[in-house]
């Protein structure tokens, strides 16, 4: 339920996401899909129902959500020192994860000095930190220019690769997430409508006809 609403926002859901893969749910405006996530991430409670899932997950945001009177380093540390952590581990796990989305030479730029893409891998290494072993990434690269979305995507593939973690995405974009996912959960009026696995060799080109034909049956289940 939305707070303060009696309208249902998911309802009758059952999804079980495998430890490594990359998930993305998909669907139209107001569908659930970001509320699936928020009850992952622990940010929104469900009335009914159980979550079974790691207690350390990672968020990201599609704003970015970084603290403009922080710099790249001190963003990326802040939830680090917040759990506790010495200055010695914390300065080790946010150099590392400022290294692997190579920001390096930007760590004591602030996010108003930074692009869009930046601020997003900025983010990105911030949730990283904390080692949780699953990522999860509310739409954040749907306010991008498509240049720079494509940047991210294979930023995001080569972290996923290296790393191991279990991703669920939320996209509103079904290209983005036949690009990047394993599998695609399509929602529909907060149902799970359909679980699809993508089965394109990496990586996956949009003008490919196995590519467009994929897209074309999602486009199909979205509007039965």
């Amino acid at each position: 339920m939305y707070p303060g609403s009696k309208e249902t926002a998911v309802s009758d859901f059952s999804l079980e996401v495998k430890e490594g893969e990359f998930l993305c749910l998909v669907g139209s405006s107001g569908c659930g899909k970001s509320t699936v996530l928020k009850m992952i991430a622990g940010l929104e409670k469900p009335t009914s129902g159980n979550i079974v899932k790691p207690q350390n997950v990672g968020m990201v945001f599609q704003s970015g959500a970084l603290l403009p009177w922080l710099n790249v380093e001190e963003n990326v540390a802040f939830p680090l020192y917040a759990k506790g952590l010495n200055k010695e581990k914390a300065e080790d796990l946010t150099n590392k994860y400022i290294q692997m989305v190579n920001l390096g030479e930007y760590k004591l730029k602030y996010p108003r000095e930074l692009s869009g893409g930046q601020k997003q891998r900025v983010g990105i290494a911030r949730a990283l930190a904390v080692e949780p072993p699953v990522l999860l990434l509310d739409e954040p690269f749907s306010a991008l220019d498509p240049i720079t979305t494509d940047e991210m995507h294979s930023y995001l593939l080569n972290i996923w690769q290296s790393t191991g973690k279990t991703i669920v995405m939320v996209s509103h974009s079904m290209e983005e997430a036949i690009i990047l996912a394993d599998r695609i959960a399509i929602m529909k009026e907060g149902k799970l409508k359909k679980l699809m696995e993508v089965e394109l060799k990496r990586p996956r080109k949009e003008e490919d006809r196995k590519f467009i034909e994929f897209l074309d049956k999602i486009k199909q289940e979205l509007v039965l």
